[in-house]
């Protein structure tokens, strides 16, 4: 039974979204400023503010996620920048080196962070404006074998479609992901409203 006081965080949520959503769109010319406001109040009534993602099979995020991959519930995320995505969130980002594809990995760092590699040959770096840096969990893994941005550099903050807030391995193996502590607080409503373990089930392709 979700509470009177989550409702109403959860609610809040929408709204947060629906604004950001909507500035995003008038921002890139999509809609004109006479459609915000009904685009607003659209936005805040329909839909929901997660989806379901299914994670391939592979070990680069494991023990997060099974071998054998996993069905995630994703909050969407109409920007993301460092007042909405932390160090520790795990998210889905487009693939760097496929574009139709989508990558599962923690956030190591974001814009200003100074990265400096164990190879001293390497010259240290800061990541610029709207830059992170994505790692695979599993570290046993070599760098090509973990695909994150040891392999490919950093990536845009741009290319963040959502963070990652349940994942289920399968019908008995599943719970919340661990992400930073302040997305964890601020997610949990929308993670008591819209969680529907049986609907993941159901859409789980292991």
């Amino acid at each position: 039974m979700v509470s009177h006081t989550t409702w109403l965080r959860y609610f809040a949520r929408r709204f947060e979204y629906s604004i950001a959503h909507n500035y995003k769109n008038y921002q890139h010319g999509k809609i004109s400023n006479t459609q915000v406001t009904d685009s607003v109040w659209k936005t805040f009534f329909q839909g929901k503010l997660t989806f379901l993602h299914w994670n391939e099979k592979g070990d680069e995020m494991s023990p997060t996620i099974g071998l054998e991959g996993g069905t995630l519930l994703v909050r969407k995320l109409p920007a993301a920048n460092s007042q909405r995505v932390f160090v520790g969130d795990v998210v889905v980002i487009k693939d760097p080196e496929k574009s139709d594809n989508y990558l599962v990995r923690r956030l190591g760092a974001i814009e200003g962070y100074e990265m400096v590699s164990k190879d001293e040959k390497e010259e240290p770096f800061v990541l610029e404006k709207d830059q992170c840096w994505v790692l695979a969990d599993n570290d046993k893994l070599k760098p090509k074998e973990a695909k994150d941005s040891r392999l490919f550099g950093p990536v845009s903050m741009n290319d963040i479609v959502g963070r990652v807030l349940y994942c289920l391995r399968t019908a008995v193996d599943h719970g919340p992901i661990q992400n930073s502590q302040y997305s964890m607080q601020k997610d949990m409503p929308v993670l008591e409203v819209e969680l529907d373990v049986d609907e993941m089930a159901k859409n789980h392709k292991a």
